[in-house]
């Protein structure tokens, strides 16, 4: 299990590899830890994949990094388009690709939850454990109607500032998906809030996720 460093030393830099099914979901499931992380760290190193998008999602999905890592020093975007909601027909190819990210070796790999009832979520999540056996995952949560949060064992704090940020920037970018009645200031206060309650965060903030292996 490769180590994350609570203190880095001098001059390292974090690695970090965000994996997202859809050009939203890094945002939604991680996108505060990330704006924490480029805060605190600046130097991390961050290669963001989202693996199914049209073109003017695509569009959303840039504008959106570029918001989220702002102050970033070095990262890379890749922007696939496999076909949406069909990720366990196409998952040969999706795999392909996968193997291409090993290069990368990240310190620490965001991806979908386990037992997220999206069927092109779970393909991510699969395949991330299937290609990166020896790395620090963290499986982010996304609410949706399905109805599949579970009770997660790793928790980032929040400050108001940040959940703030992380909200606007999702509302405002994504308008190809503001038709849809989850995509609200609220859902993703309201979450934050309650995980922010079930971890004792000195704000009351957080965002949440679920850790199978980690060795410090």
């Amino acid at each position: 299990m490769h180590r994350l460093p609570l203190v880095p030393s001098r001059g390292y830099r974090f690695k970090v590899l965000c994996l997202g099914a859809h050009s939203d979901d890094i945002e939604i499931g991680c996108g505060g830890t990330v704006l924490q992380l480029i805060r605190h760290h600046p130097n991390t190193e961050f290669y963001w994949v989202v693996f199914s998008s049209d073109r003017e999602r695509e569009r959303e999905a840039r504008k959106s990094v570029g918001l989220f890592l702002k102050g970033g020093k070095r990262y890379t975007v890749l922007v696939k388009h496999f076909r949406e909601s069909f990720f366990p027909y196409v998952g040969t190819k999706i795999k392909d690709f996968f193997e291409e990210l090993k290069g990368f070796s990240p310190d620490l790999i965001f991806t979908h939850y386990r037992f997220d009832l999206h069927q092109d979520h779970r393909i991510i999540n699969e395949l991330t454990w299937n290609t990166f056996r020896s790395h620090l995952i963290w499986e982010y949560e996304i609410p949706k109607y399905d109805g599949d949060l579970g009770s997660p064992n790793c928790f980032v704090p929040l400050d108001p500032e940040t959940c703030e940020k992380k909200v606007k920037y999702i509302t405002e970018v994504f308008k190809t998906q503001s038709a849809k009645h989850w995509l609200t200031p609220d859902t993703f206060k309201a979450i934050m809030r309650l995980r922010g309650v079930e971890s004792n965060a000195p704000d009351q903030f957080a965002e949440a996720f679920y850790c199978r292996k980690i060795v410090f």
